[in-house]
């Protein structure tokens, strides 16, 4: 690929703008742990909303699209579109009572809603699990993409690759705390969003692909331009449609996708000036996310389909990848050869920032679990804010180092993706109803865990080898299911089979939160003097509705304007612009 003077200068200004802002808000970052974690809690919602749209614009998530595309068509998407549906439940249910329970992270939520030693050990395990191994995984699948990445357009090595995004990354990440992030998410998410839609634009106006037209009619893309999957095979409609939007969303857990909010949605959440700019953000977010980002990268999986219809072709035109890194996820990079001086800086920028601000991102937040519900916690309670910065800045660089190792044996985003879905699958109803119902308890969530990871063990590790239940190729989905209903279960019996949490514990956390009282009621019956917090949860819930409905709309009637079909996309426009008008009307009595 030819990157000439002019796109190596835009890449070099990029770095250094990144670089600038670390350093520019490195001294109050370093001024205590909470301003280095969640930037003093008074953030405006556009920054932290265009923060989570920056983070989730991850260099892997177009490889993801393209490999899913490649596969399985546009209707293949469902398996992250469905997911809108948990992040409109966060933002009209949860954003508010995250906001209000004024915790520094979301593992510190343990301690203020249950008790004891199950909560300490709950927050101490997760901090550990979540905030280095799990998010390790994460990162190396970005890294994976970088290294993608730098190999095709670059001719890079991976482990070039790997030293330039970590070095660059760690270095603002580390000086600048959750302030330096949001700053540089902002700056790359306008870079992130000319470079996709520059690339696009392009693409389709190569002389292989002649216009949008000829793509759309031509023989190796017609067959995958459904929204919805083919429902005469259930070996196709239930894993890429059904199961996805009746029981993925709500019982998975995925980073940035968490029933109820969690990991970094929540720092952000956290981080708000108030309840308002909470909400405000997380809607940002999901109408970015899923109504706007989405087109770009199909289009590109689409034409990727013309020029490289199989690996092979992938593998003859980039000898120099490595074989364990080929797959459909490399024919987005692929296509991005093609563009022209100038564009190609930007775009690369755009692929920079992508990876960095992800990275940045899960570098802060995987800090903040191990200095504040670790190191705080348990090894050193009396550590001085100084301290603790120094201990969130090493881990940082530790965070990172390991990502980069573990993404030198990984071989696809897709893998990873189904993978993490299976370790969290069942978990998910627990984050959406310990909010709302008093009879949740440490050891309903510490069960959860250990089972959703012992059967995701099972079918992914011992079952292939040993075949204890045969699950046919083209069922693989029905791990999914018997991982979700054996956890279900699971937690379900030990909730029942122990003590609830105390009273006490119980009303402190409900007067705190104050959440909707129809599954406290039991609680708050024994105490007549309890005010019965009447909260809005049908309203809100109505509004989630509306929220999901203006957003796919918005999503489908993009894709059927560029297909043609002018009364689809019209019809879609007028349903979107009608809930946003509903959501409009109710904003100012969202409480």
């Amino acid at each position: 690929m030819n990157v000439s003077t002019i796109d190596w200068a835009i890449i070099g200004a990029f770095f250094v703008i990144s670089l600038l802002i670390g350093l520019f808000t490195s001294k109050k970052a370093g001024s205590s742990a909470k301003e280095f974690f969640l930037s003093g809690r008074n953030m405006p919602w556009w920054l932290l909303g265009v923060s989570m749209v920056a983070t989730t614009f991850s260099a892997d998530t177009p490889n993801l699209v393209t490999d899913i595309v490649r596969k399985n068509g546009v209707a293949g998407n469902w398996a992250w579109w469905a997911f809108l549906l948990t992040g409109m439940l966060t933002v009209f249910v949860y954003a508010k009572l995250w906001r209000r329970s004024e915790v520094t992270t979301d593992l510190e939520f343990y301690e203020l809603r249950y008790s004891g030693k199950g909560a300490a050990f709950l927050r101490a395990f997760r901090a550990i699990y979540l905030g280095v191994f799990f998010n390790v995984v994460i990162m190396a699948t970005v890294s994976l993409a970088a290294i993608k990445i730098g190999g095709v357009m670059l001719g890079l090595s991976p482990v070039q690759t790997l030293l330039i995004a970590s070095i660059v990354t760690v270095v603002y990440s580390s000086l600048g705390g959750l302030k330096g992030v949001l700053l540089t998410d902002f700056f790359q998410f306008f870079i992130a969003m000319i470079g996709s839609f520059g690339a696009a634009y392009f693409i389709l106006d190569l002389p292989e692909i002649g216009s949008l037209n000829n793509l759309l009619t031509h023989e190796n893309v017609a067959g995958k331009l459904d929204f919805i999957p083919d429902f005469d095979n259930p070996n196709v409609y239930i894993p890429l449609f059904i199961l996805p939007i009746a029981i993925q969303w709500w019982a998975t857990w995925y980073p940035g996708s968490e029933p109820g909010g969690g990991g970094y949605i929540a720092q952000r959440m956290l981080s708000a000036k108030d309840e308002k700019n909470a909400i405000g953000a997380t809607l940002f977010y999901n109408i970015a996310h899923y109504a706007m980002r989405p087109w770009p990268w199909i289009l590109i999986a689409l034409s990727s389909l013309v020029l490289f219809p199989n690996i092979s072709d992938l593998q003859a035109a980039f000898p120099n990848i490595p074989a364990d890194k080929l797959g459909d996820d490399l024919a987005y990079s692929a296509m991005l050869t093609f563009l022209p001086t100038g564009l190609i800086g930007i775009v690369l920028a755009s692929l920079i920032a992508a990876v960095m601000s992800t990275l940045s991102t899960h570098l802060n937040w995987g800090s903040s679990y191990v200095v504040n519900d670790f190191y705080l916690r348990f090894v050193k309670p009396e550590a001085s804010d100084k301290e603790l910065v120094a201990v969130g800045r090493i881990s940082t660089v530790v965070l990172m180092a390991l990502s980069a190792i573990l993404a030198l044996a990984l071989s696809s985003a897709l893998d990873a993706f189904n993978i993490l879905l299976q370790i969290g699958a069942g978990t998910g109803l627990i984050f959406i109803l310990r909010w709302f119902w008093w009879r949740i308890n440490a050891f309903t969530e510490i069960s959860a865990m250990a089972i959703s990871f012992v059967v995701a063990i099972f079918f992914e590790v011992i079952n292939p080898n040993i075949e204890l239940i045969s699950i046919p190729d083209d069922q693989s989905y029905l791990k999914l299911i018997y991982s979700v209903s054996i956890t279900t279960i699971g937690w379900l019996l030990v909730t029942f089979l122990t003590a609830p949490e105390k009273d006490e514990v119980l009303l402190s956390f409900y007067r705190k939160v104050r959440p909707a009282a129809y599954g406290w009621k039991k609680v708050l019956d024994r105490y007549p003097s309890e005010v019965q917090e009447q909260g809005q949860l049908p309203k809100e819930i109505g509004l989630m509705l509306a929220g999901t409905i203006m957003i796919y709309s918005a999503l489908f009637s993009t894709g059927f304007f560029i297909y043609g079909n002018m009364l689809g996309g019209s019809i879609a426009a007028v349903l979107s612009v009608i809930t946003s008008i509903i959501i409009i009307k109710s904003w100012k009595n969202i409480r």
